[in-house]
């Protein structure tokens, strides 16, 4: 388990932060209310398609490949150096997180809204912030390539 710290630490954490913020959402903001709290409001929507809505009513092709690839990410993660791992972490999470919902609830449960995005979830940005990751290595991997 020490050895993988990294990747449950990572994974655990955010699927909780992702678990927790949308039952809070579920039992203090009514579907299709808005709060501001100041930068952002919290608006209680749901999603049936992708990140961002993207892809309306898709829910169960999503859910089986949300499963595919917590199911690849659960067998390859010992595989991983350390900063995989993070990076593997939070697409863990961020596909159960949703997985979760779409299982439960039959949609996902959307609430951060920054009024010039589409409104999305913890889960949501765990997903994106592992591409930014993702995205960064390789550049930085290409530009090391040309020194």
């Amino acid at each position: 388990m020490a050895k993988h710290i990294v990747f449950w630490s990572v994974a655990l954490g955010v699927l909780l932060l992702d678990r927790i913020t949308k039952l809070a959402v579920l039992a203090f903001l009514p579907l299709g209310v808005s709060r501001d709290v100041g930068l952002f409001a919290l608006t209680h929507v749901r999603n049936t398609g992708t990140v961002f809505g993207l892809a309306k009513g898709a829910g169960v092709i999503l859910g089986l490949f949300a499963l595919v690839v917590c199911a690849y990410i659960i067998c390859n993660y010992s595989r991983f150096v350390r900063k995989e791992q993070a990076i593997a972490g939070l697409v863990f999470a961020g596909a159960a997180g949703n997985l979760i919902d779409r299982i439960w609830y039959g949609s996902v449960i959307d609430f951060v809204d920054v009024r010039v995005w589409p409104v999305f979830n913890v889960a949501d940005a765990a997903i994106t912030i592992a591409i930014v990751l993702l995205l960064i290595d390789a550049l930085r991997q290409k530009f090391e390539r040309k020194l």
